[in-house]
């Protein structure tokens, strides 16, 4: 087979130099050496082409690398959120802490006045109803108050005539 040449000396369809251009052997020589590196370029760069699947290995290796970098970067984010909300609500628990002390201390004082108050309105009623017992009741106040005991046994006979009182009462005008 040979290929066809067209009038200026290069074939039909290359993109090859001209075959005539060369000027001695050693310029042949050189050609030759280049056509060889070209052609050789060429074919590494077809050779790669068609290796879909040393091309999809090359992606996968990219990606797994950039998915590396990118889980780096998202741990490193969580990180500092966490950090963030931490110290936030650090902060919140002590101002919640601080709020919560200063109302009890104002409730303390609250209750401590309102103590005194009542303490002494007990005081008042109290030297009132004094005031109002009879000087003969207060001696008799005075010794129960000395002797609880008997004190406790007068009231429960009292408290024994009343319910006897009672119950005769209710005998003697019969069943209603």
């Amino acid at each position: 087979m040979t290929d066809a040449t067209s009038g200026d000396g290069t074939r039909a369809g290359s993109t090859a130099q001209p075959t005539g251009g060369a000027k001695g052997p050693d310029e042949l020589r050189r050609q030759i050496e280049q056509t060889r590196s070209d052609l050789g370029d060429t074919v590494e760069e077809l050779a790669g082409r068609a290796d879909v699947k040393g091309r999809a290995k090359a992606r996968a290796a990219d990606l797994r690398d950039k998915a590396g970098a990118m889980t780096v970067q998202l741990r490193s984010s969580a990180a500092q959120a966490g950090h963030t909300v931490q110290h936030k609500a650090g902060r919140a628990g002590h101002r919640a802490q601080h709020k919560a002390s200063r109302a009890g201390r104002t409730a303390q004082e609250k209750a401590g006045l309102a103590g005194h108050a009542v303490q002494e309105k007990a005081g008042q009623a109290g030297h009132a109803a004094q005031q109002r017992v009879p000087e003969r009741a207060r001696g008799a106040v005075r010794a129960g108050l000395g002797h609880p005991r008997a004190v406790l046994v007068a009231g429960a006979a009292a408290g024994a005539v009343v319910v006897a009182g009672v119950v005769l009462r209710r005998r003697r005008q019969g069943p209603c």
